[in-house]
Protein backbone atom coordinates (compact mmCIF):
# COMPACT_ATOMS: atom_id res chain seq x y z
CA UNK A 1 0.00 0.00 0.00
CA UNK A 2 1.24 3.46 -0.51
CA UNK A 3 2.03 5.57 2.15
CA UNK A 4 0.00 8.93 2.06
CA UNK A 5 2.64 12.06 2.16
CA UNK A 6 1.34 15.64 3.48
CA UNK A 7 1.08 17.11 0.04
CA UNK A 8 -1.00 13.88 -1.09
CA UNK A 9 -3.18 14.40 2.25
CA UNK A 10 -3.54 17.68 1.61
CA UNK A 11 -4.66 17.13 -2.22
CA UNK A 12 -7.17 14.83 -1.17
CA UNK A 13 -8.47 17.00 1.88
CA UNK A 14 -9.32 19.59 -0.54
CA UNK A 15 -11.19 17.18 -3.00
CA UNK A 16 -13.30 15.77 0.17
CA UNK A 17 -14.18 19.00 1.14
CA UNK A 18 -15.36 20.20 -2.23
CA UNK A 19 -17.46 17.34 -2.52
CA UNK A 20 -19.20 17.90 1.07
CA UNK A 21 -19.75 21.31 -0.03
CA UNK A 22 -21.71 20.53 -3.44
CA UNK A 23 -23.62 17.92 -1.88
CA UNK A 24 -24.69 20.03 0.90
CA UNK A 25 -25.27 22.76 -1.58
CA UNK A 26 -27.90 20.42 -3.27
CA UNK A 27 -30.01 20.22 -0.06
CA UNK A 28 -33.05 22.31 0.55
CA UNK A 29 -35.49 22.56 4.07
CA UNK A 30 -37.17 19.22 3.65
CA UNK A 31 -33.79 17.32 2.03
CA UNK A 32 -32.19 18.61 5.69
CA UNK A 33 -34.92 17.50 7.65
CA UNK A 34 -34.64 13.58 6.09
CA UNK A 35 -33.48 10.81 7.92
CA UNK A 36 -29.19 10.14 7.31
CA UNK A 37 -27.86 7.08 6.59
CA UNK A 38 -27.18 7.11 10.49
CA UNK A 39 -29.75 5.38 12.25
CA UNK A 40 -31.28 7.68 14.79
CA UNK A 41 -29.68 11.15 12.97
CA UNK A 42 -31.48 13.33 10.30
CA UNK A 43 -29.21 14.92 7.85
CA UNK A 44 -29.36 17.68 9.79
CA UNK A 45 -27.01 16.37 12.79
CA UNK A 46 -24.60 14.94 9.83
CA UNK A 47 -24.56 18.53 8.87
CA UNK A 48 -23.91 19.92 12.26
CA UNK A 49 -21.25 17.41 12.71
CA UNK A 50 -19.45 17.95 9.37
CA UNK A 51 -19.61 22.01 10.40
CA UNK A 52 -18.58 20.77 13.91
CA UNK A 53 -15.65 18.70 13.57
CA UNK A 54 -14.31 21.26 10.46
CA UNK A 55 -14.14 23.71 13.47
CA UNK A 56 -12.34 21.62 16.06
CA UNK A 57 -9.67 20.15 13.52
CA UNK A 58 -9.34 24.13 12.71
CA UNK A 59 -8.56 24.97 16.40
CA UNK A 60 -6.11 22.26 16.66
CA UNK A 61 -4.05 23.50 13.91
CA UNK A 62 -4.50 27.23 15.39
CA UNK A 63 -3.32 26.32 18.16
CA UNK A 64 -0.52 23.80 17.01
CA UNK A 65 0.42 26.67 15.25
CA UNK A 66 1.11 28.90 18.13
CA UNK A 67 2.78 25.79 20.08
CA UNK A 68 0.03 24.90 22.16
CA UNK A 69 -2.85 22.07 22.79
CA UNK A 70 -6.20 21.98 23.22
CA UNK A 71 -9.27 19.59 23.18
CA UNK A 72 -10.86 18.59 20.15
CA UNK A 73 -14.27 20.11 21.33
CA UNK A 74 -15.14 22.18 24.01
CA UNK A 75 -16.61 20.19 26.48
CA UNK A 76 -15.17 16.89 25.84
CA UNK A 77 -16.96 14.41 23.72
CA UNK A 78 -20.71 15.56 25.43
CA UNK A 79 -20.05 19.24 24.28
CA UNK A 80 -19.87 17.95 20.76
CA UNK A 81 -23.34 15.77 21.48
CA UNK A 82 -24.83 18.90 22.80
CA UNK A 83 -23.44 20.88 19.79
CA UNK A 84 -24.74 18.55 17.16
CA UNK A 85 -28.09 18.06 19.14
CA UNK A 86 -28.63 22.20 18.95
CA UNK A 87 -27.52 22.76 15.60
CA UNK A 88 -29.15 19.91 13.73
CA UNK A 89 -32.67 21.72 13.08
CA UNK A 90 -31.58 24.75 11.79
CA UNK A 91 -32.55 25.45 7.86
CA UNK A 92 -30.91 24.47 5.09
CA UNK A 93 -28.97 27.64 4.56
CA UNK A 94 -27.92 28.25 7.95
CA UNK A 95 -26.35 24.72 7.44
CA UNK A 96 -25.00 25.60 4.15
CA UNK A 97 -23.22 28.80 6.06
CA UNK A 98 -22.14 26.61 9.31
CA UNK A 99 -20.72 23.93 6.30
CA UNK A 100 -19.05 26.17 4.32
CA UNK A 101 -17.26 28.50 6.83
CA UNK A 102 -16.17 25.64 8.83
CA UNK A 103 -14.30 23.92 5.68
CA UNK A 104 -12.94 27.57 4.78
CA UNK A 105 -11.27 28.20 7.91
CA UNK A 106 -9.94 24.44 8.20
CA UNK A 107 -8.79 24.30 4.68
CA UNK A 108 -6.91 27.85 5.54
CA UNK A 109 -5.17 26.08 8.27
CA UNK A 110 -4.12 23.45 6.70
CA UNK A 111 -2.51 25.23 3.04
CA UNK A 112 -0.53 27.38 5.62
CA UNK A 113 1.60 24.68 7.08
CA UNK A 114 4.79 24.41 6.24
CA UNK A 115 7.02 20.99 6.19
CA UNK A 116 7.37 21.05 10.11
CA UNK A 117 3.77 22.25 10.75
CA UNK A 118 2.35 18.72 9.97
CA UNK A 119 4.38 17.37 12.42
CA UNK A 120 3.18 19.32 15.29
CA UNK A 121 1.40 17.94 18.53
CA UNK A 122 -2.19 18.44 18.71
CA UNK A 123 -4.55 16.90 21.86
CA UNK A 124 -6.70 14.51 19.10
CA UNK A 125 -5.13 10.80 19.78
CA UNK A 126 -2.00 12.17 21.33
CA UNK A 127 -0.96 13.02 18.08
CA UNK A 128 0.42 15.30 15.22
CA UNK A 129 -1.15 17.83 12.65
CA UNK A 130 -0.84 14.78 10.32
CA UNK A 131 -2.79 12.55 12.27
CA UNK A 132 -5.63 15.30 12.71
CA UNK A 133 -5.67 15.82 8.83
CA UNK A 134 -6.44 12.17 8.22
CA UNK A 135 -9.05 12.10 10.79
CA UNK A 136 -10.90 14.98 8.96
CA UNK A 137 -10.18 13.31 5.63
CA UNK A 138 -12.12 10.16 7.21
CA UNK A 139 -14.80 12.04 8.42
CA UNK A 140 -15.42 14.26 5.50
CA UNK A 141 -15.47 11.43 3.04
CA UNK A 142 -17.42 8.82 5.23
CA UNK A 143 -20.35 11.27 6.37
CA UNK A 144 -20.75 12.63 2.90
CA UNK A 145 -21.57 8.91 2.42
CA UNK A 146 -24.10 9.10 5.66
CA UNK A 147 -26.07 11.84 3.88
CA UNK A 148 -27.38 9.15 1.38
CA UNK A 149 -27.25 11.39 -1.71
CA UNK A 150 -25.25 8.89 -3.83
CA UNK A 151 -21.66 9.78 -2.66
CA UNK A 152 -21.28 6.53 -0.59
CA UNK A 153 -18.66 3.67 -0.26
CA UNK A 154 -19.06 2.91 -3.84
CA UNK A 155 -17.29 6.56 -4.74
CA UNK A 156 -14.25 5.93 -1.90
CA UNK A 157 -10.75 6.05 -3.84
CA UNK A 158 -8.58 2.94 -3.67
CA UNK A 159 -6.04 5.70 -1.17
CA UNK A 160 -9.12 5.89 0.97
CA UNK A 161 -9.81 2.67 1.28
CA UNK A 162 -6.27 1.30 1.66
CA UNK A 163 -5.75 4.29 4.56
CA UNK A 164 -8.73 2.73 6.31
CA UNK A 165 -7.24 -0.69 6.30
CA UNK A 166 -4.52 0.41 8.28
CA UNK A 167 -6.37 2.19 10.54
CA UNK A 168 -9.39 0.35 11.31
CA UNK A 169 -6.61 -2.89 11.56
CA UNK A 170 -7.26 -2.19 15.45
CA UNK A 171 -11.11 -3.59 14.95
CA UNK A 172 -10.02 -6.72 14.52
CA UNK A 173 -10.65 -9.40 17.27
CA UNK A 174 -7.72 -10.59 19.58
CA UNK A 175 -7.26 -14.18 18.05
CA UNK A 176 -7.81 -13.39 14.43
CA UNK A 177 -6.30 -12.92 11.33
CA UNK A 178 -8.24 -11.42 8.98
CA UNK A 179 -6.99 -11.54 5.21
CA UNK A 180 -8.37 -9.09 3.21
CA UNK A 181 -8.97 -10.25 -0.61
CA UNK A 182 -10.31 -7.13 -2.66
CA UNK A 183 -11.10 -8.23 -6.12
CA UNK A 184 -8.09 -7.59 -8.82
CA UNK A 185 -6.05 -6.17 -5.92
CA UNK A 186 -3.04 -7.58 -3.79
CA UNK A 187 -4.59 -9.35 -0.46
CA UNK A 188 -3.61 -7.70 2.80
CA UNK A 189 -3.49 -9.19 6.17
CA UNK A 190 -4.81 -7.35 9.73
CA UNK A 191 -4.55 -9.15 12.77
CA UNK A 192 -2.29 -12.35 13.85
CA UNK A 193 -4.67 -14.17 15.48
CA UNK A 194 -4.27 -18.38 15.21
CA UNK A 195 -8.06 -18.01 13.29
CA UNK A 196 -7.71 -17.23 9.64
CA UNK A 197 -10.86 -15.75 7.94
CA UNK A 198 -10.46 -14.44 4.53
CA UNK A 199 -12.64 -11.83 3.32
CA UNK A 200 -13.35 -11.21 -0.42
CA UNK A 201 -15.47 -8.93 -2.52
CA UNK A 202 -14.82 -5.20 -4.10
CA UNK A 203 -12.11 -3.05 -2.32
CA UNK A 204 -15.09 0.11 -1.22
CA UNK A 205 -17.21 -2.78 0.20
CA UNK A 206 -14.57 -4.51 2.39
CA UNK A 207 -13.45 -0.43 3.71
CA UNK A 208 -17.46 -0.11 4.28
CA UNK A 209 -17.57 -3.25 6.19
CA UNK A 210 -14.63 -2.01 8.57
CA UNK A 211 -15.85 1.28 8.47
CA UNK A 212 -19.53 0.16 9.85
CA UNK A 213 -21.21 1.11 6.81
CA UNK A 214 -22.86 -1.02 4.35
CA UNK A 215 -21.55 -2.51 1.25
CA UNK A 216 -23.15 -1.24 -2.04
CA UNK A 217 -21.62 -3.07 -4.68
CA UNK A 218 -22.16 -6.50 -3.78
CA UNK A 219 -21.30 -8.37 -1.34
CA UNK A 220 -18.54 -9.97 0.71
CA UNK A 221 -17.49 -13.71 0.95
CA UNK A 222 -15.83 -14.92 4.36
CA UNK A 223 -14.36 -18.13 4.32
CA UNK A 224 -12.43 -20.17 7.08
CA UNK A 225 -10.25 -23.12 5.89
CA UNK A 226 -12.29 -22.81 2.95
CA UNK A 227 -15.39 -23.23 4.38
CA UNK A 228 -17.95 -20.34 4.22
CA UNK A 229 -18.61 -18.38 7.37
CA UNK A 230 -20.15 -15.65 8.75
CA UNK A 231 -18.13 -12.09 8.94
CA UNK A 232 -16.35 -11.55 12.36
CA UNK A 233 -18.10 -9.29 14.84
CA UNK A 234 -15.57 -6.27 14.83
CA UNK A 235 -14.03 -4.32 17.79
CA UNK A 236 -15.40 -0.79 18.67
CA UNK A 237 -13.26 2.40 16.41
CA UNK A 238 -9.33 2.75 17.82
CA UNK A 239 -9.32 3.76 21.39
CA UNK A 240 -9.72 7.98 21.53
CA UNK A 241 -11.63 8.35 17.54
CA UNK A 242 -15.03 7.47 18.54
CA UNK A 243 -16.51 5.87 15.23
CA UNK A 244 -18.54 8.73 12.67
CA UNK A 245 -21.93 9.31 14.07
Amino acid sequence: MTEITPQALLAELHKAAATAASVVATLDDSAVAAPSELPGWSRGHVLAHLAGIAKAMARQLEYAARGETVELYDGGYEGRNRAIDLAAGHDAAQHHAAVDAALTRVLAAFDALDDTGWSAPISYRDGTVFDGGLALWRELTIHTGDLGTGFGPETWSRPFCEHLFRFLGARVPQGIKLVLQPLALPQLTLGSGVRSIAVNGMITDIAAWLAGRTPTLGSLRATEAADGVELPELLPWPSGAPAPK
